[in-house]
């Protein structure tokens, strides 16, 4: 793993190496100055008061090698902003998933007490990566998210919680700093007996993301973010998170009831002309797992980690309004980097994939998608899998 780490930090630095000029794309394809649905009004884009609408979906087709194909409206969300005056303004987003399920993915005030602090409340985005942030379909690549960013991070992943955030634009920074409520660890059947575990195995953290329902809270977790932006093309991120999972009172004296979290991750984006490039590394490093695991009969492991580099190139002339972009992007993770206690390595967690395609942007905000994926694992004599994938994105 301190190879496949390595090969990332070799990546990031000869990105920076690289002579580097302002490319002439639109500001969704620059890493300079993309920006995600929230952002735009935040960011001052709205110039009067009152309500903004605006949204964006995913439509999907499916095929996995042997199977039968799925299409699914994978996703449509609607965005509600609200511009109070000059400083205050509210911001929500209303999911709905595979047409019957509904989720509120953000709903956040926000006060501006400078032109480089503000204070913010509500249910966030945790800002950790790309993809957890950024993640309207026609700002990445391929029809599906990075495997690494369901798995490790896990998007979408958001909480409630507060916070600061702004940006210093003489030193070319963005920054956030937050205190939420964390992940859900384990159930109880209200008498003080412990009934499950919410996060382990194959998924890792997925299952305890509260989503800011009814939400139960016995730890304080921080999460915080530096974006650099001060070379014209380039923007690098380092993420970071700390804290512990979250148990019902009942239960939160009991060993093993919750576990101990850090994460950190280190992320770096890059446009020059009609290429692009992206690489991100996340490790997770969690305490009690032993505890936890026996209590609950899960496979959590003591750390996750998982990486992905990616490469794409606009096959039509740069003046052009329309854009094709041909990319390739490889990913590693594993949710049992490693383990405590008596816990065997499931190598069928250790998962790497290659990811071939095209995005075709249509127009600003629009995107038509297609790719190939092969999906392997650590486990000796597993055949890889293929998957075909088609998509139409938009975001308004």
């Amino acid at each position: 793993m301190k190879k496949k780490f390595l090969t990332f930090a070799i990546v990031v630095a000869s990105t920076i190496g690289i002579s580097a000029q302002n490319s002439q794309q639109d500001s969704i394809n620059n890493p300079n100055y993309q920006v995600n649905t929230a952002q735009r009004i935040l960011n001052g884009n709205i110039n009067t008061k009152g309500v903004t609408v605006g949204g964006y979906g995913e439509l999907t087709y499916n095929r996995k090698e042997n199977s039968n194909a799925e299409l699914d409206v994978q996703r449509l969300v609607l965005l509600f902003g609200y511009k109070f005056d000059d400083r205050t303004q509210f911001i929500t987003e209303v999911e709905f998933e595979h047409v019957n399920e509904v989720y509120v993915e953000q709903a956040f005030l926000q006060y501006s007490v400078s032109d480089n602090v503000n204070l913010r409340a509500g249910l966030m985005l945790v800002p950790m990566g790309i993809i957890n942030e950024y993640h309207e379909p026609t700002t990445f690549n391929g029809v599906e998210r990075p495997s690494i960013d369901g798995s490790i991070i896990p998007t979408t992943w958001r909480e409630l919680g507060v916070g600061v955030s702004g940006r210093y634009n003489e030193a070319s920074l963005r920054y956030q700093a937050y205190l939420f409520n964390g992940f859900s660890s384990t159930t109880s059947d209200g008498n003080g007996n412990i009934t499950g575990g919410n996060i382990g195995g194959s998924n890792g953290l997925r299952g305890g993301r509260q989503k800011g329902a009814k939400s139960t809270m016995n730890n304080v977790n921080f999460s915080g973010k530096l974006d650099y932006y001060g070379v014209p093309g380039l923007r690098l991120g380092l993420s970071g998170y700390a804290g512990r999972t979250q148990s019902p009172a009942d239960v939160e004296d009991i060993d093993g009831a919750d576990v101990g979290l850090a994460m950190i991750g280190l992320d770096a984006r890059y446009a020059y002309q009609r290429f692009t490039a992206r690489g991100q590394f996340i490790h997770g490093s969690l305490s009690d797992t032993e505890a936890y695991n026996n209590a609950t009969g899960s496979k959590l492991g003591s750390a996750l980690q998982g990486y992905y580099l990616e490469a794409a190139y606009n096959l039509l002339p740069q003046n052009k309004r329309q854009q094709l972009f041909g990319f390739v992007r490889f990913e590693d993770f594993d949710t049992q980097a490693s383990v405590d206690g008596t816990l065997a390595k499931d190598l069928s967690y250790d998962r790497q994939e290659w990811t071939f395609g095209l995005s075709y942007k249509i127009a600003p905000g629009a995107v038509v998608k297609g790719d190939y994926q092969i999906k392997d694992n650590a486990v000796a004599g597993y055949k890889s899998v293929g998957q075909l994938n088609f998509g139409i994105g938009v975001w308004f």
